[in-house]
């Protein structure tokens, strides 16, 4: 995309970009507004909205990169995609393993997701409509955040505040199962284990791998958002996890859709959404439709 006509002003710029032949929307892009008082490093975030933005629903993206890596500008056409379809769209970073724990990293997005709820009027979004998004690492965050109601209730904010979750391409929504998937498979295969696993990077304290498990904390009359869970078919955890979370769901009666993505990979599946003629594309507004009409 090619930004043909834009305005910076310390850290708001004002771009109108193209895709192919037709303008996009006018983009009104906010960066590095920390969400902590202080903050610390890598605690703020982007708010990207149309400039007469008011009153419009919010998507709140979590990047992934394995809870090691990984930044809140790597957003590929999505804010431009949301901003288009009528959104306010904000993408957060936070802390990272090893120099925090996951306990912080979960923390950190509950924090910055409080802070969105109770300042996104001043930038034109809704606090009422935020759907709750992320990609890998980012797809775990946004699923414990939406059914671990202590996080964002230890911030003041309820469930019920949210439209919406939809997890991208996790493999972390049941992390004993994913853990013991890995290790049998290397072991049946005669390979070495990995040194730094899910089973090291969520602890090595078992009852933390089930904590930490989006599926451990789903029940009803809890508050827990609809889900749209997007996946890669052919990868054989991913699909497997996204399974078993959107199974969980069902069981306490809570809204979920399951996509399975063709001819895609776990990297593609998330650069592509926002882009016409994709098909998780078409699956993700089709929800977000329907949660709206709620």
């Amino acid at each position: 995309m090619k930004c043909f006509a834009a305005l910076v002003v310390g850290s708001i710029s004002t771009c109108l970009l193209t895709t192919g032949l037709a303008a996009a929307a006018e983009m009104v892009v906010h960066r590095d507004l920390p969400y902590a008082d202080p903050p610390a490093e890598r605690q703020v975030l982007d708010i990207y909205a149309p400039p007469d933005a008011k009153d419009l629903p919010v998507v709140f993206w979590i990047h992934g990169g394995g809870w090691q890596t990984g930044d809140k500008s790597s957003v590929q056409h999505k804010p431009q995609a949301f901003v288009d379809r009528g959104f306010v769209f904000v993408s957060t970073n936070y802390r990272l393993l090893p120099n925090v724990p996951m306990e912080t990293i979960i923390a950190d997005v509950a924090k910055s997701l409080a802070w969105v709820h109770g300042n996104i009027g001043k930038y034109g979004g809704d606090s009422g409509r935020i759907f709750v998004m992320g990609h890998s690492a980012g797809a775990q965050l946004a699923a414990i955040l939406c059914t671990d109601n202590r996080y964002l209730k230890a911030e003041g904010i309820p469930l019920t505040g949210l439209k919406g979750c939809v997890p991208v391409d996790g493999d972390t929504f049941d992390i004993p199962a994913i853990i013991t998937t890995a290790e049998i498979r290397r072991q049946v295969h005669g390979l070495p284990q990995a040194k730094v696993g899910h089973r090291e990077k969520f602890g090595s304290d078992p009852a933390k791998h089930i904590d930490f498990s989006a599926v451990t904390h789903i029940a009803p009359n809890k508050g827990i958002p609809p889900f749209l869970i997007l996946y890669v078919s052919s990868h054989p955890d991913t699909s497997a996890q996204a399974q078993r979370l959107h199974n969980v769901l069902r069981q306490a009666e809570i809204p979920s859709r399951l996509f399975g993505a063709r001819d895609t990979d776990h990297s593609k599946l998330n650069d592509d959404l926002g882009l016409a003629g994709d098909a998780a594309t078409k699956a993700l507004d089709e929800f977000v439709a329907e949660q709206l009409k709620r």
